[in-house]
């Protein structure tokens, strides 16, 4: 028994993970995947508010976001290519996404007044949103919308990508110099991550109907967290560029 493709590739793991194959003695349950991703989400906030008192108490940015960055980067891998781990590493994966979440929201909010709060709701407000269109059969994970999203994210992270890269060498493309064209860009990027979320939705219900393993919650949630975080980070930017500056 295999997982339906995703878009998100922390998913992906659990269709090549050999565990899963079979039915599990002590099975995923939907509850239980809310309570991990519950509390992965407050160990992410209380992380982030600590690295946002830290920058605004003067300790350095570029710092936090490092350290952040590199950890989170770190944990990921580990918890994609070890999903059996994931118990132990996606909590601490939680700790430094906080830790950068936290300190680039410290920036943002201290631009603008309110910015991080918005972003916040927006966030929460489509994650509601996209669950009503899945549970309600509005919004279907059909092979054609599966591939339609994977060819999309793909295109996102190849942008992102070279963009990077061409920055390095002083080039790159900064949206906020691109005005109306940049804004609709964003939107653009913000509506593919809200739909990853449909096919992610659809792969934790296929795992508990087929008795996936219990670590099996810890992972799913973990997946879903790095789509949230993934989303309000595009929301927090999107937000800066229509507050015109």
């Amino acid at each position: 028994m295999k997982f339906a493709k995703s878009t998100n590739p922390v998913i992906n793991r659990l269709e090549k993970a050999k565990a899963f194959s079979e039915v599990s003695a002590e099975p995923m349950t939907l509850n239980g995947t809310i309570n991990k991703t519950i509390i992965l989400f407050a160990i992410l906030l209380a992380s982030g508010l600590f690295s946002w008192n830290l920058v605004g108490a003067g300790t350095s940015f570029g710092l936090l976001t490092g350290v952040g960055l590199i950890g989170g980067i770190i944990f990921a891998l580990v918890t994609i290519f070890k999903p059996q781990v994931s118990p132990y590493t996606a909590p601490i994966y939680a700790v430094f996404e906080g830790l950068f979440v936290g300190s680039i929201s410290a920036v943002y909010g201290n631009m603008f007044e309110g910015l991080v709060v918005k972003a916040i709701g927006i966030t929460l407000a489509i994650l509601f949103i996209m669950l009503v269109l899945y549970r309600t059969g509005t919004i279907k994970a059909t092979p054609k919308f599966k591939k339609g999203i994977m060819v999309a994210i793909g295109g996102v992270m190849l942008f992102y990508f070279l963009n990077f890269i061409f920055g390095i060498f002083g080039g790159g493309v900064s949206f906020a110099s691109l005005g109306l064209i940049g804004i609709g860009l964003q939107l653009v990027i913000i509506v593919i991550a809200s739909l990853s979320l449909v096919l992610d939705f659809d792969n934790i219900e296929k795992g508990v109907k087929r008795g996936m393993p219990k670590y099996g919650e810890w992972y799913s949630a973990f997946g879903i967290m790095v789509t949230l975080v993934w989303l309000y980070l595009e929301i927090l930017r999107l937000l800066s560029l229509l507050s015109g500056d």
